[in-house]
């Protein structure tokens, strides 16, 4: 059985009623009803994700246990708010340097990421609720105890996020091929670096709504690099181009 899920209508209506930080919720495809009335009011308070999924998928990941068709996702710790990791950098006396993830899948890239970012000293990361990995189990361990230091916030809408970002003054850099190269890019002041996913890259709306592109020079053989090698690279250009620029 998967450590990371609680399942039952007990189980989960007292995991969300605690408050611990959960990452998603799955029911059962026929539907809510009673009981799962409070649960999915619950999840709406507390802007958790929760989709309906066949009973075979739910047999399959509790392997047949009485899971009375649900399922709770627990998360590795509690996420931030994008204020939150404003607020960081302003009790730091600092530039926001936030970097925003568009549907990293891997949890071993997602866990490399936050390391960095602990490293780099960036305030904190931004994914998505949906169609992207969580902090789960697997990401607290790549993490190497970087996810209890690394502010995390899940957001509804990357690219409205990304406005309201632009609005308070930061400058967004995408990471992806075709762009200016980075270590000739001004990287300074306030500024977020977007990631793309493993395979698509950084989504068309997001990418426009970018200030710049900027790509990382490649003179072998290989076209790309693993998204958290990639975003490892930029974010500590980021922090060269900072120190320097004091």
């Amino acid at each position: 059985m998967n450590d990371e899920i609680v399942y039952g209508k007990n189980p989960v209506f007292e995991l969300l009623k605690s408050g611990n930080p959960v990452n998603k919720v799955l029911f059962l495809s026929d539907g809510p009803s009673g009981r799962n009335q409070d649960i999915i009011s619950l999840l709406h308070e507390r802007s958790i994700p929760y989709q309906f999924v066949d009973r075979q998928t739910l047999d399959r990941l509790t392997n047949r246990e009485l899971h009375q068709g649900m399922i709770a996702y627990i998360a590795a710790r509690e996420y931030a708010t994008v204020d939150d990791i404003l607020a960081r950098a302003e009790e730091r006396n600092e530039e926001p340097f936030i970097l925003m993830l568009d549907e990293i899948e891997d949890p071993h890239n997602l866990g490399a990421l936050l390391r960095t970012v602990d490293a780099v000293g960036a305030h904190g990361v931004i994914i998505p609720k949906r169609r992207s990995v969580a902090l789960t189990g697997t990401v607290a361990k790549t993490s190497a105890g970087a996810v209890e230091h690394v502010l995390v916030a899940r957001v509804s809408n990357l690219v409205q996020t990304l406005k309201e970002l632009k609005k308070k003054g930061c400058w967004v850099s995408g990471a992806e091929a075709g762009g200016k190269e980075a270590f000739q890019s001004d990287l300074t002041g306030s500024r977020v670096i977007v990631i793309g996913s493993e395979g698509k890259g950084i989504s068309r709306l997001l990418q426009e709504n970018c200030d710049e592109i900027i790509s990382l020079p490649m003179r072998g053989k290989v076209t790309s690099l693993n998204a958290s090698v990639a975003g490892s690279v930029v974010l500590y250009e980021v922090l060269r181009q900072r120190n320097h620029s004091r």
